[in-house]
Parts: C-alpha cells; sequence; structure tokens
C-alpha cells in the first residue's frame, strides 16, 4: 500500500492506442515493462497525461487490470471524477487488482479554501481507508490550494498520503511545506510533476522524487539517483543533457503529442495516436523532435549513458 515514505520516480504514464483509438494492450504491457528497466520505482495510471478523459469506465477497469497484472512496482490510480460514486467505483475496481493507491485532483469549480477543504473530507470518507495522492496542478484545475490548506488536508486525512507537486512557480510551496513538517507537522512524501523541468531544484527544495511522464522517464531516474547520492554535479549534467527535450514537451497543448511520438520512436509503444479529440503533430514538429533526440544521443554518450534500446 502507499504510504508517506515514498520516494524515487512514479513515471506517468501514457494510455497506448491503435490507429483506430482502441486500446493497445500489448503496447501496454511493453510499456510497463521498459518504465521499469528505465528506474520507475511506481507507475501513476489513469492521470491528466493518461487520456483518462477519454475512456469508457469499463475501459479504464481494464486498463488497471493490465497494468496491474504486469507491473512489479506499486501502481498509483487517478481517480478523479465530477462526482464521488464514480470515484468510489473506480478506486474499489482499482484496489481489488492490486492498485497501491489512487489520485485525486480537485474538480474546478472549487473556488475558497473552505470548499477545498470540505471537498478533500469527502474524498477521504469516499475512499475509506485507500490511501490517496493529493494533486495539485492549477494551470490544469484552475484551483489554487495554498500550503496552509494542503497542511490542513494532511492533518485531517490520515489516508492522504502523498502530494504530487505541479504548481508553477511552485519551489517556495514544497520549501515551506517542508519546513512544517520540520516544526512537526505529519510529513508525507511529495513527488513532482510539470514534465520535469524543474526537479533538480524541486529535490533540493526538499521533495522525494518525481511524478511525471516526460518521454524519456530514464532522465528522472539517473537525476534522482545520483541527487540522492550526493553527485549534485552528475545530476546536473544529466538533466542538462535532456533539458533541450524537456522544454520541446513542455509546449501547452501539445505535450502529450511530443510525449508519445518520443516513445513510439523508442520503440516503447507501437503507435503515437492519441484519442480524438486531440492534438496531432506537423512533420516539422515531428523533425523537430528527431533532430532533438539525435543531440540528445550524442550528449548521454558523452556522459557514458547510452541511449536505451527496445
Amino acid at each position: 500500500m502507499l504510504d508517506e515514505t515514498a520516494k524515487g520516480v512514479f513515471t506517468i504514464a501514457v494510455t497506448p492506442f491503435l490507429p483506430d483509438g482502441a486500446l493497445d494492450f500489448d503496447s501496454i504491457d511493453r510499456m510497463v515493462d521498459a518504465y521499469g528497466a528505465r528506474g520507475a520505482t511506481g507507475l501513476t495510471i489513469l492521470g491528466m497525461m493518461g487520456e483518462a478523459g477519454k475512456l469508457s469506465a469499463d475501459e479504464a477497469v481494464a486498463v488497471v487490470r493490465r497494468v496491474t497484472a504486469r507491473a512489479t512496482v506499486p501502481v498509483v490510480v487517478g481517480v478523479s471524477a465530477p462526482g464521488f460514486a464514480a470515484m468510489r467505483a473506480l478506486s474499489a475496481a482499482a484496489m481489488d487488482v492490486g492498485a497501491a493507491g489512487v489520485m485525486v485532483a480537485p474538480p474546478s469549480g472549487l473556488k475558497t479554501d473552505a470548499q477545498i477543504l470540505s471537498y478533500y473530507h469527502d474524498t477521504a470518507e469516499t475512499l475509506g481507508p485507500v490511501p490517496f495522492v493529493l494533486q495539485d496542478f492549477p494551470l490544469a484545475t484552475g484551483v489554487q490550494i495554498a500550503p496552509s490548506v494542503i497542511l490542513k488536508i494532511v492533518e485531517d486525512c490520515p489516508t492522504c498520503v502523498m502530494l504530487k507537486h505541479e504548481d508553477w512557480p511552485g519551489l517556495e510551496k514544497i520549501s515551506t511545506l517542508r519546513a512544517a513538517s520540520n516544526d512537526g507537522a505529519r510529513r508525507i512524501s511529495i513527488l513532482c510533476g510539470n514534465g520535469g523541468l524543474y526537479l533538480l531544484e524541486e529535490l533540493m527544495r526538499g521533495a522525494d522524487g518525481a511524478m511525471t511522464g516526460f518521454g524519456y522517464p530514464e532522465m528522472m531516474a539517473q537525476v534522482v539517483q545520483a541527487y540522492t547520492a550526493g553527485e549534485e554535479t552528475r545530476a546536473r549534467d544529466v538533466f542538462d543533457a535532456y533539458m533541450p527535450m524537456i522544454r520541446y514537451e513542455a509546449q501547452p497543448g501539445l505535450g502529450l503529442a511530443i510525449r508519445k511520438y518520443s516513445l513510439a520512436r523508442q520503440g516503447v509503444i507501437a503507435h503515437p495516436t492519441l484519442r480524438k479529440p486531440g492534438a496531432g503533430l506537423s512533420r516539422a514538429a515531428m523533425a523537430e523532435i528527431d533532430a532533438l533526440a539525435d543531440r540528445q544521443a550524442l550528449k548521454l554518450r558523452a556522459l557514458d549513458l547510452a541511449p536505451p534500446r527496445m
């Protein structure tokens, strides 16, 4: 079961589709294996970048079953939903097949601290003993959660064991939360998103690792491993080698298409298909990604980090 000690890299998994939009279960198997081989200490599925909103309820359960049956690391399942009945149903199904916990983002209608607190009190009640991740991603949800509110949720809801930190800018939020835990507040795991853009600084502020889905997931594992070992220069060198691709993937509206193209290019998934509606890549964009990948490979070889092969 997921708990407050979680650390490392919980890779946000894409949901692979065939060219006709059907679920690609063979690619799910290959993807789970690849993420594990590239250093993931956990997987997070059915998140915002997993196109969860484009799946039927039956499809979502089918994906959870396939991933949990294949994975050798803890699996967190995104169960965010407009209503608590759907959240409860998917959470129960996920835990029944071996998920380690679930993740919940706030709905966009929450405007005040009191509304946010009430929502997560209701979430904890709905989920019962299931451990959950509080997803703090205001750029996507429009919900601003102050550190004081997060600390109150953590205090009131013992089953909230992790924060997926994805505020932007948000480094000061990490520092505030860690200072509070040093002063006696309950400490929970903090894993960070934003495509890895600020991973090194987030680690230095006290984060426990990453929970994001950059198209080269080994980057997060290598940076976290080097930083944890006290090798900050090595961590910076690795991060710098991937930075041009991280920057390119961070384009609003195109990030998932770029990520899926990169994963298909590496053989992790068979097709870069996004379910409609979804952005596509032009030939010019694909050529730019190819050029960045080739340059990235040269930098990695200079660091004695050969690109993974499938």
